[in-house]
């Protein structure tokens, strides 16, 4: 990537600034995930910022795992991580897990309550709470606070051995019970949790490190130079700093905020996430509707347009909400210019050719993509009989109507013109089907003297390959579903998020591979499903935004 090219943000400003100082001769970066669920595009603006960085400075960038609440977290998070971030193109510098620092965490730790910086707390949770005060009032110090040395020291290391029940305990630090910021209000550093099998250390641990704890000194223990945060982070920066100010780190990265990602028509909470899967509202993490990395991979967007949806959004320091018309903008634009363009009758209405033969099939040519020859083109099957979509006719209709009417002539795309001689109807009313006469001179030519009303798509009823189309839209009915206190977000649910139809499509496509992107042309953007073992096309996005902009 070109100087002229990059991005330019905050973040980077602060980069280049420290590079051209001196202040450090390379970057190093890291992207660290709690495996405790799926990633989402929130996710994904993350990822890419910490690779995009270390990619662009010739820097590098750590994947870590924060693994330091094992109940919650589960092997299977940690390799669909993996693969999430290799699918959007990254490759990470080194793989490290938190719990691969557990031993040196403790020792820090110990070197805390030596340097008469931590305790060991019993105060119950509810009484830290009580302890802590508000906002407006400052907190009360523990009772246990100011223990000697020795003792915290003995405290701990019996905690370490699973000599104390779960909750009975915490180490916390001994900073100001006063500070206006309540993170600095002797935090907890280790907690107590007994029988617990972590999916990396098995049970070997009892006690378990928090965040804050962990955080600060996994960046420093990788070298990390700039810790790339959201800013819910913000407040707990004086904690990092501090963590990192009163222990032998070798060295100290700088903590810097940026905002994270809000998106209409979905909510980015992991636990609201969990419940969707857990209530069976979705068919799981990997749910086409899902703003999951994995959700979106299998509806069919591509790496590019997530990379490129981040790249449009930003990084800014104040937070805000991006509407979902950008996130299917960046996927169109590029499918627009990859998918190559296929037939697919979604809604099958059968149509007889009364002048053409019977039994009678030839091939015609068609165009992968109209804009780029270099794709070539594919054989169209043409007969008597036709599926076309039920919309695309109406018996009669005003002049704007630019599709076939009984007594109208239309373009069949790549064929012939035809027009509509005879609607014939079930009992109950239904149309059945149509005749129609074709026109065998308006192959590749419009007909002379005549002005056809438009052009449709359709597919040879002796040729089409039946499939399940599933038809996706907005997991929600409003922008803001978890905006509303007063209401569970569940009941925002979009009924019609998803429809399933059997449809009838040209032959080509039977050959599609799963994970294959195709234009249905006048239909919208789809991709073979990849989980489906049966013919399964998923729609990616409509070929034009149908909410109104937003």
């Amino acid at each position: 990537m070109t100087e002229n090219n990059k991005p330019k943000n905050f973040i980077r400003q602060i980069i280049e600034d420290d590079l051209a100082t001196g202040k450090h001769s390379r970057i190093h970066t890291r992207f660290p995930p709690e495996p405790n669920g799926y990633l989402h595009i929130g996710h994904a603006k993350s990822i890419v910022l910490n690779f995009g960085v270390a990619q662009d400075y010739d820097g590098q960038c750590n994947l870590r795992f924060d693994d330091t609440n094992p109940h919650k977290e589960d092997e299977e998070y940690v390799e669909a991580i993996k693969e999430d971030v290799r699918w959007l193109g990254y490759q990470w510098a080194g793989l490290y897990f938190a719990s691969d620092y557990f031993e040196q965490l403790y020792q820090f730790a110990e070197e805390l309550i030596e340097r008469g910086k931590a305790y060991v707390c019993e105060l119950s949770a509810d009484e830290v709470r009580e302890y802590r005060g508000t906002l407006t009032e400052p907190g009360r110090e523990s009772p246990w606070r100011d223990r000697s040395v020795e003792e915290n020291l003995d405290l701990f290391r019996r905690m370490r051995r699973g000599e104390f029940e779960d909750g009975s305990r915490t180490l916390r630090a001994k900073i100001d019970m006063a500070s206006p910021n309540m993170n600095m209000r002797d935090p907890a550093l280790y907690r107590i949790r007994r029988g617990v099998v972590h999916h990396q250390t098995g049970d070997e641990w009892c006690i378990y490190p928090m965040y804050d704890f962990t955080h600060p000194i996994s960046d420093a223990l990788e070298g990390i130079t700039h810790s790339l945060c959201t800013l819910e982070f913000e407040d707990h920066r004086p904690l990092y700093d501090w963590v990192l100010d009163n222990i032998s780190a070798p060295c100290h990265p700088r903590q810097i905020e940026f905002a994270r990602l809000n998106l209409e028509y979905t909510v980015m909470s992991k636990r609201k996430l969990t419940q969707l899967v857990d209530e069976k509202h979705v068919a799981g993490w990997d749910d086409p509707r899902m703003p999951t990395i994995a959700g979106l991979r299998r509806r069919g967007y591509t790496p590019a347009s997530i990379r490129d949806f981040c790249s449009r959004i930003g990084v800014t320091k104040s937070d805000g909400t991006v509407e979902m018309s950008v996130l299917e903008a960046a996927i169109r634009e590029d499918l627009d210019r990859s998918a190559p363009r296929r037939m697919a009758v979604l809604d099958p209405l059968r149509v007889v050719i009364t002048n053409y033969p019977e039994h009678e099939e030839e091939t015609l040519s068609g165009p992968n993509h109209p804009k780029d020859e270099s794709m070539g083109s594919r054989a169209l099957k043409f007969s008597r009989e036709l599926w076309i979509e039920r919309a695309d006719f109406r018996e009669e209709a005003n002049k704007k109507y630019k599709r076939l009417i009984l007594g109208g002539e239309v373009r069949l795309r790549n064929a012939y013109t035809i027009i509509c001689q005879k609607v014939v109807k079930d009992v109950s009313g239904e149309i059945k089907e149509l005749h129609c006469t074709y026109d065998p001179n308006t192959l590749g030519r419009n007909p002379e003297g005549r002005k056809v009303r438009g052009v449709i798509h359709w597919v040879s009823a002796l040729a089409a390959v039946p499939a399940e189309v599933r038809l996706y839209d907005r997991l929600f009915t409003v922008s803001a579903p978890d905006g509303d206190k007063d209401r569970p977000f569940q009941e925002f649910l979009n009924p019609d998020s998803l429809k399933v139809v059997q449809a009838m499509l040209e032959p080509a496509l039977a050959e599609a591979q799963p994970g294959d992107r195709f234009q249905f042309e006048r239909e919208g953007y789809f991709c073979r499903d990849i989980v489906s073992k049966d013919l399964v096309f998923n729609r990616v996005v409509t070929l034009r935004d149908s909410w109104g902009g937003g």
